[in-house]
């Protein structure tokens, strides 16, 4: 009897200019995982920037996912009580997500998706961008790194000499820590 697919929750918080490299690893991911939920930040649900309209966004990730979007807490609330994915990637993480996550607050859909999934003792898949992870977010970046069912695509510095603080995850390789973190373990290395 062949197992089914894993079922992959896909959160997109507000990291505007990561979007193009995180959507090409979200159609890279398609491939593999069929049964992909996309879930969006109130942030990223409903800002447009220098990078596109939120709305063109949303339909991108919908038309790859071939679902509609969970936008609210409300939709959000389900996925753990009902065990709706086996794993979650939250790509792009920002700063104020990784905040969040480290400091127990679920006040939005793409932090109430994870709070309700980790219930269930499940891995969680964190692609940073954030201009402040090797300052402000430092802290927070370790605290995520301690705790269990949390795995990082890898990252490194974006731009060393203008944003030395800057963090961003190595995109290409979201699929293969996927596939990582469904067995219990994390892509190395996981500085790059």
């Amino acid at each position: 009897m062949e197992r089914p697919s894993p079922r992959i929750g896909f959160a997109l918080c507000g990291s505007f200019c990561t979007y193009e490299p995180v959507l090409a690893a979200l159609a890279a991911l398609k491939r593999s995982y069929p049964d992909i939920l996309p879930i969006l930040s109130q942030t990223a649900a409903s800002t447009d920037s220098r990078f596109g309209t939120a709305e063109s966004f949303r339909t991108r990730i919908e038309a790859i996912c071939g679902r509609s979007a969970v936008c609210t807490i409300a939709q959000a609330e389900p996925i753990g009580p009902k065990k709706l994915l086996d794993l979650l990637v939250i790509a792009p993480c920002t700063g104020n997500t990784l905040a969040k996550l480290a400091n127990g607050i679920a006040d939005t859909p793409v932090t109430l998706a994870c709070k309700a999934h980790l219930r269930n003792a499940r891995p969680v898949v964190l692609a940073v961008s954030t201009n402040d992870g090797l300052s402000a977010n430092a802290r927070n970046l370790g605290e995520l790194l301690n705790r269990r069912h949390y795995y990082f695509v890898p990252f490194g510095q974006d731009n060393a000499e203008k944003k030395p603080c800057s963090l961003v995850a190595d995109m290409s390789l979201l699929p293969r820590t996927v596939e990582l973190a469904l067995e219990g373990r994390q892509l190395q290395p996981l500085l790059v």
